[in-house]
């Protein structure tokens, strides 16, 4: 690594607050070889992604842009939406998505909370200012990718969506992946993660490894929420944000 590689390395680590030098020999630990992936997921560090891209899309394949109307006849499909219970539970307005309708990076969250129940964007609040600054640490903008949650509406004191809640709500999320077509998709926390793999299996079990989904490659990470109560484990979500950047890149 030279000199510029290596003073990135330590800016990328002190945004999202994590130390950039350690003596501890599993932090300087990594994998020897390149694992082959099993199924539909497989291990994944965003060394091993730079000198193993021949498992990345073909750098001749092109991204077909989609119509800017498409995601608005989706909202517009929603409407005022009352397809399940959440609508008389309290929400003020449907948190629909935002941001770049071209996007190559995708996040999805859980639900609207206060904040974006008020304002009517995702990813508003406390939590979403940490997002925006993990998207700027992979030398992004907000408005480069797209985001948006699994559920529509914020469910009453912010409790996880339940089943049949979901089973009305995350066509809406299918179709604006379909319009999209991101590259790579980040679930935001356990929620948002077991929902998009159909899994009960721990968000600690779900990172750490890429899968495939619907066309793009999908990389669970804890939630912004989570990261802000649990401030040591933005470690993690660096390691998840290198392979997402390394996806981006071999892709390109």
């Amino acid at each position: 690594m030279d000199r510029d590689q290596l003073r990135e390395h330590l800016r990328f680590a002190a945004e999202l607050g994590v130390p950039g030098v350690s003596r501890d020999p599993v932090w300087r630990a990594r994998p020897e070889s390149f694992p082959q992936g099993v199924g539909k997921s497989f291990p994944m560090t965003a060394q091993n992604l730079e000198q193993n891209n021949a498992s990345a899309v073909p750098a001749d394949a092109k991204k077909t842009l989609p119509d800017p109307m498409t995601l608005a006849v989706v909202r517009a499909d929603i409407g005022d939406c009352t397809r399940c219970k959440l609508h008389a539970l309290g929400r003020r307005q449907i948190v629909f998505g935002v941001g770049n309708p071209a996007a190559d990076l995708m996040f999805v969250g859980e639900a609207p909370g206060g904040d974006e129940d008020i304002q009517g964007e995702p990813f508003v609040g406390r939590a979403g200012q940490l997002l925006t600054k993990i998207i700027e640490a992979i030398d992004l903008k907000r408005e480069d990718v797209y985001i948006a949650n699994v559920i529509k509406c914020r469910p009453p004191g912010n409790r996880n969506p339940e089943p049949d809640e979901v089973e009305q709500c995350e066509p809406f999320l299918f179709r604006q992946i379909e319009i999209v077509k991101p590259k790579v998709i980040v679930a935001l926390g356990k929620f948002a993660a077991q929902t998009l793999l159909r899994t009960l299996d721990p968000i600690s079990r779900l990172r750490g490894r890429v899968y495939d989904y619907r066309g793009a490659k999908l990389i669970p990470t804890f939630h912004p929420a989570f990261l802000l109560r649990n401030p040591s484990s933005k470690r993690e979500v660096w390691e998840d944000m290198k392979v997402v950047r390394s996806l981006l890149k071999s892709e390109d």
